[in-house]
């Protein structure tokens, strides 16, 4: 018998949870969490490979939106829960199931496809490449200080459902003008907040804190967690921030200098921020700071290539033929017009001579401008047919802002 791929039932996800826990190396109660699931998953976006009666692989996905240079949104799918038994490695699975969903997504209508990925090789063949980037930062709060006073006030607030609407809040209006950013599902703001119950993992337990202009509009917030440390007899806690989000400057001072002035903390450790971060500039000693880890984050591909270079905005004008090579299955090879510019631009497809051919995954990667067209065409490659056309599509798609996503799936 051959593989057969197919939407699972939720009398199925425990079948596809014993594959996700098997190939990602942890081991839940996986009937809990199956049954945890079947108001989260959606049957439709959830595919397992079946060997006879045994589940060997899954693929699934969810309905977002993508926020691109210049504030559009587009619809997405966000993939995840990407495996395959180590028993069945090496006979197109991963290729066959990747084909159910792409084909599925695009009769949605969804124009791009996000993953985060486990492995850096796994999914430059399916036609995604790293479009934004991330670092972790360390403070050490005892050589970091901030001049002046608040602008605002920061309270601290219970993680609640009240709690958790003023910081949703906050993050609708700040994702919307942040390219790269996904807008949240109801279930991932409740085990944010510690609300629902995380079943895999640790559920969520910390603090919750809203800053508040001088008119005591609420414009920021922060969550966080912290480890208590005493050494020789002196104290040394650190703080770990999960989320730090502003919509002003002020509100952003006012939440950095919070964190460095709590008593019994010697660090401030930040996961998920930007390679580039300002309090490195304000806490007056930029040595006090610095990265300790930095990597690839959200991965990108681009199913509609119209409609996906229509909805963004360029910081440079410049027309150029672009053919992007892609899968048959998900449109082929074909060719596009862009004219492009800081008012907008129109894409269509033509019959012209290309002027720059390159394969999808290495148009998706820059697409949302933080990850260089000239970078990526080095490991994936490309045919220049007009001398400077790489360069045009480079400067192109190129933004002065990095792309950066706060939300992990």
């Amino acid at each position: 018998m051959g593989i057969e791929i197919r939407n699972a039932t939720p009398d199925e996800f425990q079948a596809a949870i014993e594959v996700i826990s098997t190939a990602f190396l942890d081991r839940p109660d996986v009937r809990a969490v199956a049954e945890s699931l079947r108001t989260v998953w959606e049957p439709a976006r959830t595919w397992v490979a079946w060997d006879g009666p045994r589940a060997c692989g899954t693929f699934r996905s969810f309905g977002t939106r993508l926020t691109v240079p210049g504030g559009a949104e587009l619809p997405a799918a966000a993939v995840a829960a990407v495996t395959v038994l180590p028993t069945h490695r090496r006979r197109g699975i991963l290729r066959d199931l990747a084909g159910h969903e792409h084909a599925a997504l695009r009769e949605r209508g969804e124009a791009v496809g996000l993953l985060y990925a486990s492995e850096f090789t796994i999914y430059g063949r399916f036609g995604y490449a790293p479009g934004t980037r991330m670092a972790s930062w360390s403070i050490n709060t005892r050589a970091a200080r901030i001049a002046g006073g608040n602008d605002g006030t920061v309270e601290l607030v219970a993680p609640d459902a009240a709690g958790r609407d003023a910081a949703r809040s906050v993050f609708e209006a700040w994702r919307r003008r942040q390219a790269g950013e996904i807008w949240r599902r109801d279930v991932t703001w409740d085990l944010m907040m510690g609300i629902r119950n995380e079943v895999w993992g640790e559920t969520w337990k910390g603090w919750l804190a809203l800053h508040r202009d001088a008119s005591g509009a609420i414009d920021g917030y922060l969550r966080y967690t912290a480890k208590p440390s005493w050494d020789d007899n002196l104290p040394n806690g650190t703080v770990e921030v999960n989320e730090l989000h502003a919509l002003t400057d002020a509100a952003y001072v006012d939440l950095v200098r919070y964190l460095l002035t709590m008593d019994l903390v010697g660090t401030v450790k930040l996961g998920g921020r930007r390679e580039r971060e300002r309090f490195a500039w304000l806490i007056g000693n930029a040595r006090a700071s610095r990265i300790t880890v930095a990597g690839d984050a959200l991965w990108v591909r681009v199913f509609d290539v119209p409609r996906a270079l229509e909805a963004r905005r360029y910081e440079t004008a410049g027309s150029l033929v672009l053919e992007v090579v892609d899968d048959e299955r998900w449109g082929g090879t074909r060719r596009y017009e862009l004219d492009a510019g800081p008012d907008g631009a129109t894409c269509r497809p033509t019959e012209r001579e290309a002027d720059l051919t390159l394969p999808v995954a290495a148009l998706s990667g820059a697409y949302l401008g933080g990850t260089r067209l000239v970078d990526l065409v080095a490991a994936l490659g490309h045919d220049e047919h007009r001398p400077g056309a790489l360069a045009t599509a480079d400067a192109l798609l190129r933004t002065a802002d990095a792309p950066w996503c706060t939300t992990f799936f």
